[in-house]
C-alpha cells in the first residue's frame, strides 16, 4: 500500500526590514532601561525589592496588605536598618516605584524579544546566517537578568551597597545587548536594500573608539557604585589640585583604580578626552569617505556627552542631568556604532 507523501514544506521568505524594525525597537527600550536604571541607582532605589520573582514579581504590590509585607520584607534589609530606619511607608513606595518599572521594562523586554522572534523563525522569515545571531541575542538578554540579581544580591548581606563590579558588569551586558540589536538590524537593513549585502565589518577606527568607551563606560558605573561623582564637583581642578594630593591611596597600588572613589572620578574625569580624541578620528575617516552627516553627529554626540558629564559634576549630580549624561553614553555608542557600520559596508 502507498504511502502518502509528506506535503511540502512553506518555502523561506526572508523579511530583513520587519527583522531590523523590530531588533530597532528592542535596542530602543534598552535605552530606557539603561535610563530608568540610571535614576535607580541615583535615588538609591536598587535594594528596594528583595526578593528575585521572575513571574510573580511581574505584579505591583495590589492593596494595603501586599504593601505591608513588601515594607515588612524591606526592613529586614541591611539597607533599611543602616540606612533608612525610619523610613514611611509612602517613602517606601518611591523607591520601590523606580526598582519595579526598572525590573519591568527588563521582563517586557524579554517578552519582546522572544515570541517576535518565535513568530518570525515559523514563517521562515529569519535570513540564512542571522539566526544563530539572534538566539544569541536572546540568551544574553536571559543572562542579563541573572546577573541583575546577581548585582542586587550584592547589597542585601552587610553592607547596603551594590557591588560596584558588579553594578559595571551589568550596564555593560546591557549596552552589549543594545549593540548587538542595532549592529545586526543595520546588516538586515543593508540586506533589505540589496539581497546580495553581505554583514559590515567594523573598521579599525571604529575598534578604537568602542574599546576606549566601553573602558570608560566601566568606569562610569565605578563612579555610580562608589558615589565617587560626589567627592568633588568642581571642573577642570578636583578643589584646588588638579588630583588631591591628600587622596588615601590604597595597597596593591592597581586597587585605587577599581576601589578609589577620588583616582576613579580623576580617570572618568580625564579619559573622557580620550575619547573625544578617537571619536574625532573616527569622524575624520568618515568625513573622507563622503559621510559628512555622520562625521557631525559624532562630533555633536561626543560634545554632548562632555558637556553633560561636567554639568553632573557641577550640579552635585543633580538627577535629571546625571540621567541625561548616562541616557547620552548610549546615543554615543550608537552613533559609534551606526558610523563604523556604514564604513564597514561590504555590497556584493
Amino acid at each position: 500500500m502507498a504511502t502518502k507523501a509528506a506535503a511540502p514544506s512553506a518555502p523561506a521568505r526572508p523579511r530583513p526590514f520587519a527583522l531590523s524594525n523590530w531588533l530597532l525597537l528592542v535596542a530602543a527600550m534598552v535605552l530606557a532601561t539603561v535610563v530608568v536604571g540610571g535614576i535607580t541607582r541615583l535615588t538609591e532605589s536598587g535594594l528596594s525589592i528583595v526578593k528575585w520573582e521572575p513571574v510573580a514579581g511581574a505584579l505591583p504590590p495590589l492593596g494595603d496588605a501586599q504593601w505591608q509585607a513588601e515594607f515588612a520584607a524591606y526592613r529586614q534589609s541591611p539597607q533599611y536598618q543602616l540606612v533608612n530606619t525610619g523610613m514611611t511607608l509612602a517613602d517606601f513606595k518611591t523607591i520601590f516605584f523606580w526598582e519595579y518599572v526598572h525590573r519591568l521594562l527588563g521582563r517586557v523586554i524579554g517578552l519582546v524579544f522572544f515570541f517576535p522572534l518565535a513568530w518570525f523563525a515559523w514563517k521562515r522569515a529569519i535570513p540564512k546566517g542571522y539566526g544563530w545571531k539572534l538566539v544569541a541575542i536572546l540568551g544574553l538578554g536571559g543572562l542579563q537578568g541573572a546577573i541583575g540579581w546577581w548585582m542586587v544580591a550584592s547589597g542585601l548581606v552587610e553592607r547596603p551597597e551594590v557591588s560596584h563590579i558588579r553594578l559595571a558588569i551589568h550596564l555593560l551586558t546591557a549596552l552589549t545587548i543594545f549593540s548587538a540589536c542595532l549592529w545586526v538590524a543595520l546588516d538586515l537593513r543593508a540586506l533589505a536594500r540589496d539581497p546580495a549585502a553581505r554583514p559590515a565589518r567594523m573598521p579599525t577606527a571604529g575598534i578604537w573608539a568602542l574599546s576606549l568607551l566601553a573602558l570608560q563606560l566601566m568606569f562610569g558605573a565605578y563612579v555610580a557604585g562608589l558615589d565617587a561623582g560626589f567627592a568633588y564637583n568642581s571642573w577642570p581642578k578636583m578643589g584646588d589640585e588638579w588630583f588631591p594630593s591628600d587622596t588615601q591611596m590604597m595597597h596593591p597600588w592597581v586597587r585605587n583604580f577599581v576601589d578609589n572613589p577620588i583616582v576613579v572620578q580623576f580617570v572618568h574625569r580625564w579619559l573622557a578626552w580620550g575619547v573625544a580624541a578617537l571619536v574625532a578620528l573616527l569622524a575624520a575617516t568618515a568625513w573622507r569617505r563622503g559621510r559628512s552627516r555622520h562625521a557631525a553627529a559624532l562630533i555633536v554626540a561626543v560634545g554632548l556627552q562632555i558637556s553633560l558629564g561636567i554639568s553632573t559634576l557641577l550640579s552635585g549630580v543633580a538627577i535629571p542631568i546625571a540621567a541625561a549624561h548616562q541616557g547620552m553614553a548610549v546615543l554615543l555608542l550608537a552613533t559609534i556604532l551606526a558610523t563604523s557600520h556604514v564604513l564597514g559596508e561590504r555590497p556584493a
